[in-house]
């Protein structure tokens, strides 16, 4: 599975329904644009230091999944369906949800527009 950003944030916060689900997960992934998005996030708080380091501990168990050239025709192709469904998703939930087709995860996410994403599973919690 792959951990959106909100995902991240709810794992940090120690959400009961989302440590059940990475704990019953066989595999347990982030992108590198979640991870750029929650880092952005962790620089603005007050509780930076002690974010940062449990994203540091975190970083230790889950594989991180980054982009690269065989991640580029899902994104093309993902981004004109979209566009011609007239259903758009914000420009990095497209990178996320190339590389769970590529990588054939599910998204861990409470953003509903991946739901229009044909050919991906998003999990809620």
């Amino acid at each position: 599975m792959i951990l959106d950003t909100n995902a991240i944030s709810a794992l940090a916060e120690q959400e009961k329904a989302i440590i059940g689900l990475v704990q019953a997960a066989p595999r347990v992934t982030l992108t590198i644009i979640s991870l750029g998005e929650y880092a952005f996030w962790v620089g603005q708080s007050r509780h930076r230091a002690e974010l940062e380091a449990w994203l540091d501990a975190l970083l230790l168990k889950v594989d991180v999944l980054l982009l690269e050239q065989k991640t580029l025709p899902f994104y093309a192709e993902l981004r004109a369906r979209l566009k011609v469904a007239g259903t758009p998703i914000p420009a990095n939930d497209c990178w996320i949800a190339a590389l769970a087709q590529q990588h054939r995860l599910p998204i861990v996410s409470q953003d509903r527009h991946f739901d229009s994403v044909k050919g991906i599973q998003r999990i809620g919690w």
